[in-house]
């Protein structure tokens, strides 16, 4: 079993955050999409995260690129919806956590830390011909995001 948590220590003050557990997303397009909008404020993040959903906005594939489409002026790069609407919601609720605590200008934070973690595999089988049946496992995620307050903001 994992152990669940943030990877930074928290300050009340100056941070803000949120944690989705075991979301049904693939782990390699959610490492991409974290890599993408990690420094960005929310505001940015927001915006490229509804372009991607949108299919208006290609995601640039560093690591996880093999067999992977190119996009003119990106290189090889994917359109994540399914990963980008679960990112927004995470995002979000940290946005949600911000103003509950206090913090002025809650769109003008920046993502100090966005990580996405391997999670539980939920398993499951499917049944094949001839009397036999085949792993139908789904890979899920654990988003952690934590924002912190810019001097500008």
């Amino acid at each position: 079993m994992t152990h669940l948590g943030y990877t930074v220590e928290y300050k009340i003050e100056t941070m803000a955050r949120a944690y989705g557990k075991e979301l049904q997303i693939p782990w390699k397009k959610s490492v991409e999409l974290a890599r993408a909008i990690r420094g960005k404020t929310v505001e940015q993040a927001r915006e490229y995260l509804e372009n991607v959903a949108a299919l208006k906005q290609p995601v640039p594939m560093k690591r996880y690129k093999r067999w992977v489409a190119h996009k003119s002026g990106y290189g090889p790069a994917r359109y994540p919806v399914k990963a980008a609407k679960a990112f927004l919601r995470v995002l979000e609720s940290a946005v949600a956590n911000a103003e509950f605590t206090g913090k002025d200008n809650p769109d003008g934070m920046r993502i100090m830390v966005i990580n996405a973690h391997k999670g539980a595999i939920q398993k499951a089988y499917r049944p094949r011909a001839h009397g036999r049946s085949g792993p139908w496992n789904q890979d899920t995620v654990n988003l952690e995001i934590v924002l912190e307050e810019t001097e500008e903001s």
